[in-house]
């Protein structure tokens, strides 16, 4: 959990609270971390994290045990281990708040195939925001044909259900519409598609 809390993205940077999550989460579960270990994992500076340390302690959420002469280890107090179980419930409220708009989102794209009849869908990409996309179609009327991806490791792998082909398959598939579903190659993969879809009739849909 801890490397997705501050992953340092370009709309979600990670902020002061998300930081201090962080830490106290990696503390309840190894509270032998060095700073040095503890900044490398959660890929923070060494004076960031000392900064971080001696603000927790001064707020007796975390206490400090020496080991020897030159190190201590890093102990969350019971105010500290209820302030991340506390921090950790709002995180996560956020986080489903986050998915639940994604997927609106996606269930509005899809609703101009609904509208156009085009029911039969074959997903290229199996990355996390298929699953979102998965997610979303389920319980609705479209039909998953099949689930494509050019990454030659994940073929004939289960994810989520489907089992991840190659995209030659695409050629003998009976399907209505092509769905995008690699957010971070979609221009890529619609040039890919392009030329077979066109001579098929195939729609292809990007997010």
């Amino acid at each position: 959990m801890n490397q997705m809390l501050i992953s340092d993205g370009k709309y979600l940077r990670p902020s002061k609270e998300t930081r201090v999550l962080a830490i106290l989460d990696s503390l309840a579960k190894e509270s032998e971390l060095s700073q040095f270990e503890l900044g490398r994992r959660l890929n923070l500076s060494g004076a960031m994290i000392n900064q971080y340390l001696n603000s927790l302690a001064a707020d007796r959420l975390v206490e400090f045990l020496p080991v020897n002469g030159k190190s201590f280890r890093y102990v969350l107090t019971p105010d500290g281990d209820a302030t991340r179980r506390r921090m950790f419930s709002d995180y996560s409220s956020e986080t489903i708040r986050l998915y639940s708009t994604i997927k609106s989102f996606i269930q509005d794209r899809l609703r101009v195939l609904r509208e156009r009849g085009l029911r039969r869908l074959v997903l290229f990409g199996a990355s996390e925001t298929c699953e979102v996309v998965l997610s979303a179609l389920r319980e609705s009327e479209f039909t998953v044909v099949a689930l494509l991806d050019n990454d030659d490791s994940k073929h004939g792998h289960n994810f989520h259900g489907h089992v991840v082909a190659h995209p030659m398959i695409l050629e003998s598939l009976v399907c209505d519409a092509v769905v995008v579903t690699s957010f971070g190659k979609q221009d890529e993969i619609h040039e890919q598609l392009k030329p077979l879809c066109a001579s098929r009739g195939i729609h292809i849909m990007r997010f």
